[in-house]
């Protein structure tokens, strides 16, 4: 099981290093002045690779999570509301990954309204998610 455990950790991680990154460039190409076409699709292909290696990463994290929930029981029985709590969270990490991907796509067809501002507090949304599940898992509140 701590080998389950470990790999999960770790590709959790990196997989929130991807989610932490991706909305930073979604802030520099909220800001990319209209005639700067060459620096636009280097942003452009720096996020989709992310996004494309992001989603790559949640698959294994998604399906150790889920071994060690299914397989090996952690989190189910009586007293482990965090559990649900956490289940939660990861329905709302997956929401955001999602939506990373749509303002990806509004990006590569121009369609982007929002300002680099926005995009700085919602790159802000995965922090509060991780702080979260992180606090769930060690400090089981309830």
């Amino acid at each position: 099981m701590l080998w389950v455990k470990s790999f999960h950790i770790v590709f959790v991680a990196s997989w929130f290093a991807g989610l932490f990154y991706l909305p930073r460039i979604f802030v520099n190409l909220a800001m990319v002045p209209p005639e700067s076409v060459a620096e636009r699709e280097r942003l452009l292909l720096m996020a989709r690779k992310l996004m494309r290696f992001t989603t790559i990463l949640a698959v294994p994290a998604l399906a150790l999570g889920l071994w060690l929930w299914l397989g090996y029981g952690i989190g189910r029985g009586a007293g482990n509301g965090w559990m649900h709590a956490k289940l939660v969270a990861v329905v709302l990490i997956l929401g955001y990954h999602h939506a990373c991907g749509l303002l990806l796509r509004r990006f590569v067809q121009g369609a982007q309204r929002r300002s680099h501002v926005w995009y700085r507090w919602f790159n802000e949304v995965p922090v509060i998610l991780l702080v979260a599940v992180v606090v769930l898992v060690v400090v089981k509140p309830f």
